[in-house]
């Protein structure tokens, strides 16, 4: 099924970014024995947008540059054949070879229209046939953007995407710096998967310096729990860190709090 672009896709490998919107609130870093601490925000704030539907990331965030587009359409990785991460090549032909049989294999192909690079990926552009139900989609075709990164700006071989903690991949040591970092993390937010009812990005921010930089995803993740039951909502912290000498990323996947809330007459309200 297609889905349209107003309903910023985020689903497994195809996604969509957006902007943010909604409420905001800076998290403010207070000093504490020379090192940052990042206070939560208050827990009503946390509710406001982890229930908002025209919530999703903090003003700032990375947006697609494909976010404009008029008509609906899809943006993946090609994986690697375990599906385990993103390839990389640093040669358009390899590069285009592999999203060839990356389209053969896929559910829904379309013909070649175009292809173009960035600093950060080549992309692939098609045009994708649908038949049978197409949802709320009336084309029966739509663009879909297949994209390899570049090996000399992004790594992410031998990376598990299935895992939330671990090796992140790789950033050139050339080009990294806090926004290189910045970037890589909030690019892939738009790739990655939770099941659950809503996923929210409450802030972006960065701290650390030489000999390791770290950037964090601070996040609310709504779980319900059934029928007549308040929802978990978990606040996360994914922490992102990279060593400056080798490029290496890795990610820390932590739980700051978790809360039970429910809607209330349409209000957020916290459990007892």
């Amino acid at each position: 099924m297609k889905i349209s672009t107003q309903a910023l896709i985020s689903i497994a490998a195809v996604a969509a970014a957006c902007g943010g919107s909604g409420p905001t609130e800076t998290i403010t870093p207070e000093q504490t024995s020379g090192s940052e601490v990042f206070a939560l925000p208050a827990d009503a704030t946390i509710l406001a947008k982890a229930y908002d539907s025209s919530y999703s990331v903090p003003d700032g965030f990375f947006v697609d540059e494909r976010a404009g587009t008029s008509r609906s359409y899809t943006a993946h990785h090609v994986l690697d054949d375990s599906n385990s991460f993103e390839v990389c090549s640093d040669d358009l032909v390899e590069a285009q070879a592999l999203e060839e049989a990356d389209n053969r294999s896929r559910a829904v192909s379309g013909y070649y229209v175009t292809s173009r690079e960035t600093d950060r990926y080549y992309e692939f552009v098609r045009e994708l046939a649908y038949s049978g139900d197409v949802g709320n989609i009336s084309d029966p075709t739509s663009p879909g953007y297949a994209r390899v990164f570049r090996c000399a700006h992004t790594n992410r071989n031998g990376v598990d995407r299935n895992l939330l903690n671990g090796y992140s991949g790789r950033i050139d040591p050339q080009r990294l710096d806090a926004t290189t970092l910045r970037d890589f993390t909030e690019y892939l937010w738009q790739f990655r998967f939770f099941n659950t009812t809503h996923r929210k990005v409450l802030s972006s921010y960065g701290s650390g310096d030489a000999p390791v930089l770290q950037h964090t995803l601070l996040l609310a993740l709504v779980y319900n729990q059934g029928q007549n039951s308040c929802d978990r909502i978990d606040v996360v912290e994914w922490r992102f860190r990279a060593d400056r000498a080798s490029g290496n990323v890795s990610r820390e996947f932590a739980t700051v709090r978790s809360l039970r809330a429910t809607l209330a007459g349409a209000i957020p309200t916290i459990c007892d």
